[in-house]
């Protein structure tokens, strides 16, 4: 494709993610490209980053568009992206070129707006909090009372795109025969700072079509995601249950640190999400997980109750830790979904509270980094179950390296790790 042409498709994904507005932007990308392939891959990632680049940045943007009176549609905001990048105007105008594959040309009153952009950057003194941050006004306290002096920090974090964390299968070979692995494939995957099983490859490559990936040596799996894993100290005679386990992600390393021994049972309310998880289990060479579908009167975990050694719930929740992976998520988040959320979480860390066993331990976990959805989920549930303790991490950690944090839970933040943003407490019952 001519630079004009990817120009013209960002437009065209900017708009189909505009009309889709409770629709995760990955899933209409990928439609978008499925739709079109001829468009090549090369020419896919440069599309794919060009809208990314849009929607990490889309405030700040559509404030310098209103700033200039123009609006902030699809059209005008890859302009301003291209301005703000220092892109001359003639750059822009001979981008927008029209013909049969690019945009149509500016108009007078386009080209006299953004000339006022040339040679302008993303930021301005004058900018409001929530448009310099890149997050809804409403959630602006809820991010303060989380990061206080770092928050400018975090969130710049936040803007930043994620590198492509890999987990190593152990069942399937060792750290250096993935690496060797992807390395025949021309991709250079380094070991992660933290998981012992964690490989990273910077920037987006197609890893899910390689024999590594599809020989079920190497995972998919952000780094912080792996450490959840290790936190919940599956060992291979337990007994586990994972109660929240979706497509299986955490099933499959669970499985791994248990050596493929023991039991462990995936559990949720959604059936096509567990069915999703046969394939990848099929492909790691696992074979001690058992599915169940939880459905209203379930009898299921009251006949297990106090059974499990380990109950891990990975909760749902805001997935305001995934922000660099998923940008236009923040436009989608609204104060109803806090509300209803936290507690649901609450009710969902009850109900599995009751599948562990005497000396066993629970293990709570968002990719969030709302207090609500974390610390004061733990506080609350501790005043109501006086059976059960936190275990503080410096006692739950289980990996032969340093802590990554010194408080009661394990934190983990884009700005100080690295990693999406995880919360994970482990409680242990005592009675």
């Amino acid at each position: 494709m001519i630079p004009s042409a990817r120009i013209s498709s960002a437009i065209e994904l900017i708009a189909a993610i505009d009309n889709a507005p409770r629709k995760p932007a990955d899933a209409i990308a990928n439609d978008y490209f499925r739709q079109r392939r001829f468009i090549g891959s090369g020419d896919r990632r440069s599309v794919s980053e060009r809208v990314w680049t849009i929607l990490r940045t889309r405030r700040r943007l559509s404030w310098w568009l209103e700033r200039v009176g123009m609006p902030a549609n699809p059209r005008m905001l890859a302009a301003a992206s291209l301005l703000t990048e220092g892109w001359l105007l003639t750059g822009v105008q001979s981008s927008f070129s029209g013909g049969q594959f690019g945009p149509t040309p500016l108009n007078p009153a386009e080209r006299e707006a953004l000339a006022k952009l040339e040679g302008h950057t993303l930021e301005h003194p004058e900018m409001p909090d929530p448009v310099e941050l890149e997050v809804p006004d409403w959630l602006v306290p809820h991010l303060k009372a989380r990061f206080g002096k770092w928050l400018k920090t975090e969130m710049a974090a936040m803007d930043q795109p994620a590198t492509l964390d890999l987990r190593v299968n152990l069942l399937r070979g060792t750290i250096e025969e993935a690496i060797a692995a992807l390395a025949s494939e021309g991709i250079e995957a380094k070991p992660t700072p933290i998981s012992p099983w964690g490989l990273r490859i910077e920037g987006r490559r197609p890893v899910s079509t390689g024999a590594a990936f599809q020989s079920g040596l190497v995972e998919i799996q952000d780094e912080g995601s792996q450490l959840v894993a290790a936190m919940v100290g599956a060992k291979p005679d337990m007994r586990v249950v994972d109660w929240c386990a979706g497509a299986g992600g955490k099933t499959l390393a669970l499985a791994m640190t248990m050596n493929n021994r023991g039991h462990i049972v995936a559990c949720d309310v959604s059936e096509h999400r567990l069915e999703g998880a046969v394939r990848r289990l099929r492909r790691a060479g696992v074979h001690n997980v058992e599915r169940h579908l939880v459905t209203p009167g379930d009898k299921w975990a009251k006949r297990r109750a106090a059974t499990f050694d380990r109950v891990l719930v990975d909760a749902p929740c805001t997935g305001t830790g995934t922000w660099r992976r998923n940008p236009d998520a923040r436009a989608r988040l609204m104060p109803i979904d806090l509300e209803e959320l936290a507690p649901k979480q609450a009710m969902i860390l009850d109900q599995a509270a009751r599948l562990v066993k005497i000396g066993g331990r629970l293990i709570y976990a968002t990719c969030s980094v709302l207090l609500e959805e974390n610390d004061r989920q733990i506080d609350k549930f501790l005043a109501e179950h006086e059976g059960f303790r936190l275990i503080p991490l410096a006692e739950a950690w289980t990996l032969p390296v340093p802590l990554p944090g010194n408080g009661p839970y394990l934190s983990l933040t884009p700005r100080t790790h690295h990693t999406d943003g995880f919360f994970t407490a482990v409680l242990e019952r005592m009675k």
